[in-house]
């Protein structure tokens, strides 16, 4: 139950009823007149070309020689203001390589639109479909369609370098990345910015070693003259603090300092949350008061890490204070805020004023969630207040709330200790119905549960 909450680092969604609140409902609405039904168009086989990322596939099917008679088709059939549009064409190619995968099939049918459009002069966007589908293939074929875009004179730009990086990237080729980067500079002269840059970095900092990381900035340093950025720094932080290895993370912000760059409230989150991970309240606080002396004003995340953090090391006292501090500043408590005092309670024996906390941060409107009630109904579990604990879980049950891990042992475990062993199984059932588990996890959870019981009365252990 001390894990930071996911919640902590987004934005809580409105509910549906507050957009609701208020409002009188007519159960006879007078119905508005509607304008005549325009003439049905003719069906067409064609649909139109892309305007968002959610831009509808022509071609569903892998298959080559479809493809090509769906452009045959086209062909024949459409005006020319259509077919020729060098936007629809692009979609064309973009489409099939989206459902082909297969680089050398596109390539086969980007030579059948030059042979059989004769308005189809690609342009570097035509090139970069190419370019980004074979990133999943071989090296070879990355250079072989940068070759080809530059025999139509488009030689690769930052934009080809940012595309061809993403994807190789994304297809997890982080090495490749780095030589087709040293390959772009040395034959093009190409310089990426800073946004590939740290692209590139912070996948690197996801599946390579720290070490790693340091040498490849140093080597961007001194062959294209980078200079790391505030969001570079930033990601370099956020990926120390995650391993906990919060020196690093200090000797970077003060590198940061150095280089003329002045850390922002998202680089103090980021550290203050790496020392809440480890329970030091006392560094969270020297974090938000260093903050404050220069001059960067806490928000929501800060004090939600803060309360977290204090709620942790067992400093609810002091956490609570924050609930007013935060009010003060504009930023009114919330679900997450009240999640981690409880927390915190529970941690302390507190159950009980857990339980008028909720119904505190009920009657300022706000809704527990099931990370608020799985807190609390595993602390209520584990100092044995068992009638509260299942008068909680039927409110659960009501609202469908799925059981934590944690909180289904412990559950488990203090219903069977109390010889509730019905009452156990009905809660495995509830685990399955709902998806909260596993069926493996769920039931090898009650089997090791009642093995424990059977094994504890037998050798005479107090349970």
């Amino acid at each position: 139950m001390g894990k930071l909450p996911q919640s902590l680092l987004r934005s809580s969604a409105v509910p549906l009823t507050s957009l609701l609140r208020n409002k009188t409902l007519n159960p006879n609405p007078k119905p508005k007149p509607q304008p005549p039904s325009p003439r049905p168009a003719k069906p067409s086989l064609l649909l139109p070309a892309p305007t968002s990322s959610n831009a509808p596939v022509l071609f569903k099917s892998p298959d080559l020689s479809e493809a090509k008679s769906v452009i045959k088709s086209l062909v024949s059939k459409r005006s020319e203001a259509v077919i020729d549009s060098l936007r629809f064409q692009n979609f064309l190619l973009q489409s099939y390589s989206a459902a082909s995968s297969s680089f050398s099939d596109t390539l086969s049918l980007f030579d059948y639109m030059l042979a059989t459009l004769p308005s189809f002069t690609p342009n570097r966007s035509s090139f970069h479909v190419l370019l980004s589908l074979s990133c999943n293939d071989t090296m070879s074929s990355v250079h072989r369609a940068l070759n080809l875009m530059a025999s139509h004179g488009f030689l690769p730009d930052r934009s080809t370098a940012d595309i061809a990086l993403r994807s190789l990237c994304s297809a997890a080729r982080h090495d490749d990345a780095i030589l087709l980067l040293r390959d772009l500079y040395s034959k093009n002269s190409v310089v990426p910015d800073h946004h590939s840059f740290n692209f590139l970095i912070k996948h690197l900092c996801r599946h390579r070693s720290m070490t790693t990381v340091y040498t490849f900035i140093q080597e961007m340093r001194d062959l294209m003259s980078f200079t790391p950025d505030l969001v570079t720094y930033t990601i370099l932080i956020d990926n120390v603090c995650n391993a906990k290895n919060l020196r690093e993370a200090t000797r970077l912000l003060t590198e940061l300092g150095r280089a003329g760059f002045k850390p922002d409230c998202y680089v103090y989150n980021t550290i203050m949350k790496g020392y809440c991970m480890l329970s030091q309240g006392n560094e969270a606080l020297r974090v938000y008061r260093t903050m404050k002396e220069e001059g960067v004003e806490p928000d929501m995340i800060t004090y939600n890490t803060l309360i977290f953090g204090l709620s942790k090391s067992c400093r609810v006292k002091e956490a609570r204070k924050f609930l007013d501090v935060m009010t003060e500043a504009g930023c009114l408590p919330d679900e997450v805020t009240y999640t981690s005092l409880m927390n915190g309670m529970c941690r302390e024996g507190d159950e009980l004023g857990a339980l008028r906390l909720m119904a505190e941060m009920e009657s300022r409107g706000l809704t527990p969630n099931s990370c608020t009630y799985n807190t609390l109904l595993h602390g209520l579990c584990k100092s044995r207040m068992l009638d509260e604990g299942i008068h909680l879980y039927e409110n659960m049950k009501k609202m469908g709330m799925k059981l934590e891990m944690g909180t289904y042992a412990t559950f488990l475990r203090v219903l069977c200790r109390e010889g509730r062993v019905s009452e156990a199984y009905e809660i495995f059932d509830y685990a399955n119905e709902s998806k909260s588990l596993t069926d493996v996890a769920a039931y090898t959870t009650l089997e090791r549960t009642l093995k424990w019981l059977t094994k504890a009365r037998e050798n005479g252990l107090a349970v």
